[in-house]
């Protein structure tokens, strides 16, 4: 049953706990609202702000498990706290650990101040929770994959265009980048994990996946630089650093160019232009 008190009282105070910057907002001129505004938690939480504001004021229907989910995640939530508000809710927890999708409060606060550079959130399984706007850029939105289309691993082997941002002479590396990644999460996970199931689905889908995966070949990495085919300002050289979550398995991916190089000048090009007219639905 839902504590419509106890979860209004907890949105309140942690509302006004946060700072624009602590969850990558504008501070703005002439604040004077002790914390976030309304609007902006509606926001960062992608929800209406009336919706948001008659929670507070204990209103409204019960918050679907979804929503709620929006919300720990906007609100920048720990683990404790997020199962709190689940419960505050009238829901059972999400799971934790390799399963979750909910981002740490510390992987969030480093990635909302990485503005101007291509970096996102990523799952064991290579599916892209969170893009800064260049990442966007860089490589079209990655968020609105479904299904086992989320992970770039299978789109890699079931959808030719994934391999157009790509340099071709890199591509055998990738699918051995990826079936290698894939047979070691199969082997920690467990056969009944979604690595396992992704897995499955692969051999049944990709040909090229199969002979790949029979080299059984483990800890293959990628080289010190990505290369990339960009249908805007053509290729790109970018090196790639990762920061692990270790208690959730998720990655902060976060790419960078060499100041002063060809790859660097086209990054500056592409946080001018934006991803809308590169990359439209």
């Amino acid at each position: 049953m839902i504590d419509r008190g106890g979860l209004a009282e907890f949105l309140r105070r942690r509302r006004e706990s946060l700072q624009p910057e602590d969850v990558g907002l504008p501070r703005g001129q002439r604040r004077r609202t002790a914390g976030l505004r309304r609007e902006e938690v509606a926001a960062i939480c992608h929800i209406s702000a009336d919706y948001y504001s008659r929670l507070e004021r204990e209103r409204g229907p019960r918050p679907s498990e979804q929503m709620i989910a929006s919300i720990a995640q906007g609100l920048h939530l720990s683990l404790d706290e997020r199962d709190h508000l689940f419960r505050l809710a009238g829901h059972n927890p999400p799971t934790r650990g390799s399963a979750s999708e909910h981002i740490s409060p510390g992987l969030l606060r480093i990635f909302d101040r990485l503005t101007d550079t291509p970096a996102e959130i990523v799952t064991e399984l290579g599916e892209t929770l969170r893009q800064t706007p260049l990442a966007v850029a860089l490589t079209g939105d990655l968020t609105h994959y479904t299904g086992p289309a989320r992970s770039i691993g299978y789109r890699w082997f079931t959808d030719p265009a994934t391999r157009s941002l790509y340099h071709p002479d890199d591509h055998a590396l990738h699918s051995r980048v990826f079936a290698s990644g894939l047979r070691q999460m199969v082997t920690l996970r467990g056969p009944e994990s979604p690595a396992a199931h992704l897995q499955q689905l692969l051999m049944a889908r990709s040909e090229e996946f199969r002979a790949v995966w029979n080299e059984h070949e483990v800890g293959i990495r990628y080289n010190d630089t990505k290369r990339y085919v960009h249908p805007d300002v053509g290729h790109l050289e970018l090196s790639c650093q990762a920061l692990l979550d270790p208690d959730q398995s998720h990655m902060l991916l976060v790419y960078t160019a060499v100041p002063g190089s060809e790859s660097y000048e086209k990054l500056r090009l592409l946080s001018v232009i934006g991803d809308q007219q590169i990359f439209q639905a």
